[in-house]
């Protein structure tokens, strides 16, 4: 087995987000002062309770993996035993990280790791999830044709489109439906081709719109990959506003599988993939796949100067995309080290505010190697953020305790058999208490974890 790279005292102190190096001895400016605070605060709380337990440190050594030179901490993957290995995969499935696990795993000649029974289901859920993957790219193809035949204006959203600066290749990605960015204008035209397809219009949700088709439901990760979990597509609107160019009046496009799909600009891909990864902190679970592969499309461009600075120009003046990049960089830097350019980091990690800052540091490793359902954390980062000009998408109160009951995970379909129907009930029903026990025993830890946090903030405010 090829050895494995010891990190240096400074990269150790990057990760946790502990100064260090030659510059760490020059006097504190006062910004640095109170963010200094926020630092010493977090790494207090972390030695008396805010250790990641056994189990999230395997997760975390999963997630280093992908870090250059191989870190000290994927020893801990070596001769575990089987229910440990179980336990892994599950998350190695809900983070979306499996297959680039695998594939990475590869890459580096140290696949010996896995035991042979991880190994070969691994390598089964690769190949169920390029039939799949295949599946969902010739119906792709076959969406947009129609759309082109009509003259929509719409562009391919986040899966197929982050291939390959984010994504090494589409099939190590798991991604659920295919997203569109429909002008308005178009928007009916294109959802009477997806239900001439067979789809049905699922939910709207702001401005986008869901549909499904061949609806199903399994609690088993072995279905996951598998490519009769049914479809989704998701439109999204994009509104046009006289006098400004719109993400589809920037698009460009490239060759895909036979067809000239449309696509956002490098710019607004970048900025539309770390706002996604933003929304996903800003909720119970976050997949931490989108994580890496934000750090991944970052990487890519780390040297492209004259990227960052039509990124700046663009995000310039809208706080939600500053302070938005700034959680998700900030965020992957505590988990991962240093890993962004300072024409990123100069107006969105600092620019951030040091509560902001002070949540990642307690709480970042806990969403970066979080398990489903997640918990309510977040909405402690939400209260922050609002304080410092972002609003909030939920209220408080909608993201303690919902007022409504969640979605029928499968709608009925006309003249169906009653016993489907008293299946999709008895789904139904599963999914109605599993969230009532997320929202009963995570409500009871935000409030419990809320007094600590005033607690935390007071001692950073002071002075």
């Amino acid at each position: 087995m090829p050895l494995i790279a010891t990190r240096s005292a400074s990269s150790e102190a990057e990760i946790h987000g502990i100064s260090g190096g030659p510059d760490s001895r020059r006097p504190l400016s006062p910004t640095e002062g109170t963010r200094n605070k926020a630092r010493v605060a977090a790494r207090e709380t972390a030695a008396t309770g805010y250790r990641l337990n056994r189990e999230q440190l395997l997760f975390e050594a999963v997630l280093l993996s992908f870090c250059d030179p191989l870190p000290h901490q994927f020893r801990r993957l070596l001769g575990l035993s089987n229910r440990k290995w179980q336990s892994l995969l599950y998350w190695l499935d809900t983070s979306g990280l499996a297959l680039y696990f695998l594939d990475h795993l590869r890459a580096l000649r140290q696949d010996e790791v896995l035991p042979a029974a991880v190994r070969e289901r691994l390598q089964q859920n690769l190949i169920d999830n390029t039939k799949r993957t295949s599946i969902m790219i010739q119906e792709s193809v076959a969406i947009q044709r129609e759309f082109q035949e009509v003259g929509i204006s719409y562009a391919t959203l986040k899966g197929f489109s982050l291939c390959p600066i984010s994504v090494p290749r589409e099939e190590l990605r798991h991604q659920f439906d295919l997203d569109f960015l429909v002008a308005e204008k178009s928007i009916a035209d294109a959802r009477v081709i997806l239900e001439r397809r067979g789809y049905r219009l699922y939910a709207i949700s702001g401005k986008s719109w869901e549909f499904k088709i061949d609806e199903k439901f399994s609690t088993s990760m072995k279905d996951l990959y598998q490519s009769g979990m049914g479809r989704a597509v998701e439109l999204h609107v994009e509104a046009e506003t006289p006098g400004h160019a719109t993400r589809l009046d920037r698009a460009s496009s490239r060759e895909f599988y036979g067809i000239d799909m449309p696509v956002l600009s490098p710019v607004d891909l970048l900025l539309g993939q770390g706002m996604h990864a933003f929304k996903d902190v800003c909720s119970a679970f976050s997949r931490t796949a989108h994580l890496l592969e934000f750090r991944r499309h970052v990487l890519a461009r780390f040297d492209d100067h004259v990227f960052w600075r039509d990124l700046q120009k663009a995000a310039q003046g809208d706080r939600r995309i500053c302070l938005g990049l700034g959680v998700v960089t900030y965020l992957i830097t505590h988990v991962m080290g240093e890993f962004a350019p300072v024409g990123l980091t100069e107006w969105t990690v600092d620019s951030l505010p040091p509560t902001a800052r002070l949540w990642v540091d307690l709480y970042g490793r806990w969403v970066a190697f979080g398990k489903a359902p997640g918990s309510k954390l977040y909405v402690l980062l939400q209260q922050e953020l609002e304080t410092a000009g972002v609003p909030a998408r939920r209220s408080l109160k909608k993201s303690l305790l919902p007022s409504r009951l969640p979605p029928m995970v499968i709608r009925g379909l006309p003249n169906e058999k009653l016993s489907t129907r008293l299946s999709r009930y008895r789904v139904q029903v599963r999914v109605i208490f599993s969230r009532l026990r997320f929202h009963v025993v995570e409500g009871l830890r935000y409030t419990k974890e809320r007094r600590k946090w005033r607690h935390y903030v007071s001692q950073l405010t002071q002075g």
